[in-house]
């Protein structure tokens, strides 16, 4: 899409016309997301089944304000539809794999290596109930997946994350964390829900010796009314993760009227733990399955909406306008693919999809200070596209990032950055070095908080599916979108897994299992009574004074 284009298509203010599912029948449908009462609706009407409103974003303002950052398109060159369904994208998202139409390469992939779970999660995308076929492929089938993400071009995917169902049940789960760096995967994120590193603590040393970089946790809140999946667990859990020296993000699902009143406390709940957690990326509900408007709406909430939450619970200390859409570094991209003329990670996805910031700590002064109130982040974006032009039109690099060097500093408030973190040092070795390990230096510095809105079949915008760069491998070769995969369980999810998968039956004479034997059972009286859970929850510093999150 040339520059004229891009503007023609995406410049347009509200409404909008896209492409959107029925939730009934799961049809194509045209649909018009459109602002009324300062609030963003997505409209569309099946022809069998009416007419469908629902929220898009809970806010047209944040909405105008993120749009400006949509970044251009990322093709890939190696699409492999064709190879499967022998179409060409032109049903999207019905078949899908990636195929020509999709606009941003693989920026994590999801690889699903069981859909059984010791939990039962009302809210959970997936997993497996007694009779169900059991997905579960072999070392050599999960090879073969890992094997064909990290040949996708022009960028190949260097992270994985490892999900299921629960994957810690899975014995095998050392090799296939191994078999992942093996293959070439240089971030190794494992998806869980930590029950088994509380109760199995050299799990965690085991799986890092064998390549785990991150683990990727469930944590809906603070209270075991907010969170009563792993409420008592967590405190263990991370303590086993503290003494491995592995980091955590924490990942809560984000429900109106359930946890929403929590998320001031989950960040502090974080802030206490920042020896080990790296990051919050909350999750507003997907609300999967048949729900009538006025469920929905009592349930639903998007970023917009989580955002306030937290401006509200921490006493303003991070407000809304601390948080940029992803694709916002897409200028960060531009220039390093400038200087070393090699295809980078671009975040290309719809603006609608995330948002994110990062805060910093100070213990000592109990002083939380998001990264926004002393970086530039507009002023910055606006350099580096200068200098980025500058070396395309054959200004000589040495001397372009030596001025680079010299400017870095100019877009950091001095008074109001921390004094020991020298923020620009790590800018400098992120963007002119182009370090990996300078990016990981800026995560165990300061706390990464994230918002990623999964969609579902009331709220779908094909548009934002094109965009997305948070992809499933499935066990026939091709590489689907995570709104399409989970939204669409019966084309992709369900369909491909019960293809590979073996019965209910077989499962358990190979595993000498059943479901209901693995099922998890608490004792919460043992948990309670330990001194690290007295200590996770009882002794918290409160880092938003006077807000109503403590």
């Amino acid at each position: 899409m040339g520059d004229e284009d891009f503007s023609v298509k995406y410049g347009d203010k509200l409404p909008h016309k896209t492409r959107s599912l029925c939730p009934e029948c799961t049809r194509i449908i045209d649909a018009i997301v459109y602002e009324e009462d300062g609030k963003v609706l997505i409209k569309k009407t099946c022809p069998v089944h009416g007419e469908v409103i629902d929220t898009y974003w809970e806010s047209f303002e944040f909405y105008e304000r993120a749009r400006k950052y949509l970044a251009k398109e990322v093709k890939l060159t190696n699409t492999n539809t064709g190879k499967f369904l022998g179409h060409r994208g032109e049903n999207c998202p019905m078949d899908c794999g990636l195929c020509p139409n999709h606009k941003s390469h693989t920026a994590l992939c999801n690889i699903a290596v069981t859909n059984v779970c010791d939990l039962s999660c009302w809210y959970c995308f997936f997993y497996a109930k007694k009779g169900d076929p059991i997905y579960e492929p072999s070392i050599e089938q999960i090879r073969f997946m890992l094997s064909n993400l990290r040949n996708q071009k022009p960028v190949a995917p260097n992270a994985i994350q490892i999900t299921g169902g629960e994957p810690t049940i899975r014995e095998d789960i050392v090799e296939i964390v191994r078999q992942a760096r093996l293959v070439g995967f240089e971030h190794v994120q494992l998806n869980t829900h930590g029950i088994n590193f509380a109760t199995n603590p050299d799990m965690v040393e085991e799986l890092r010796d064998a390549g785990m970089s991150t683990v990727y946790m469930s944590f809906d809140g603070t209270t075991p009314k907010t969170n009563p999946k792993n409420h008592w667990e967590i405190p263990y859990s991370l303590d086993s993760m503290r003494k491995a020296k592995v980091g955590a993000v924490l990942v809560p699902t984000v429900i109106r009227g359930i946890n929403d009143h929590d998320l001031g406390n989950i960040v502090n709940f974080a802030l206490n733990n920042i020896d080990v957690v790296r990051g919050i990326n909350f999750q507003p509900v997907s609300l999967v399955g048949r729900m009538p408007r006025h469920e929905r709406e009592s349930q639903r909430i998007t970023i917009p909406g989580a955002i306030q939450k937290i401006e509200e619970q921490t006493n303003r200390t991070i407000t809304k306008d601390d948080w940029f859409p992803i694709p916002c570094v897409a200028p960060v991209t531009d220039f390093v693919e400038a200087l070393t003329e090699k295809p980078q990670y671009n975040l290309s996805n719809h603006f609608a999809c995330g948002a994110a910031t990062y805060l910093y700590l100070d213990k000592e002064k109990k002083k939380v200070t998001p990264l926004p109130q002393f970086l530039d982040v507009e002023g910055l974006r606006e350099y580096l596209s200068e200098k980025t032009a500058e070396i395309k039109d054959g200004k000589n690099k040495k001397l372009v990032g030596a001025k680079v060097l010299l400017k870095l500093n100019g877009f950091i408030d001095k008074k109001k950055q921390p004094k020991e973190l020298k923020f620009g040092n790590l800018l400098y070795n992120a963007l002119v070095k182009h370090s990996y390990d300078a990016l990981g230096e800026i995560h165990y510095k300061m706390l990464f908080l994230g918002m990623m809105h999964f969609q579902d079949k009331y709220n779908y915008d094909v548009e934002r599916v094109q965009r997305c760069n948070i992809h499933y491998v499935m066990a026939d070769g091709r590489i689907v979108p995570f709104c399409a995969f989970n939204v669409i369980p019966e084309i992709y999810r369900d369909k491909v897994q019960n293809e590979y998968s073996m019965s209910f039956e077989e499962w358990e004479k190979k595993t000498g299992k059943s479901i209901s034997d693995i099922k998890y059972r608490r004792d919460a009286s043992k948990f309670e009574q330990g001194e690290i859970y007295k200590n996770a929850y009882n002794n918290l510093v409160n880092y938003f004074a006077g807000g109503n999150s403590i």
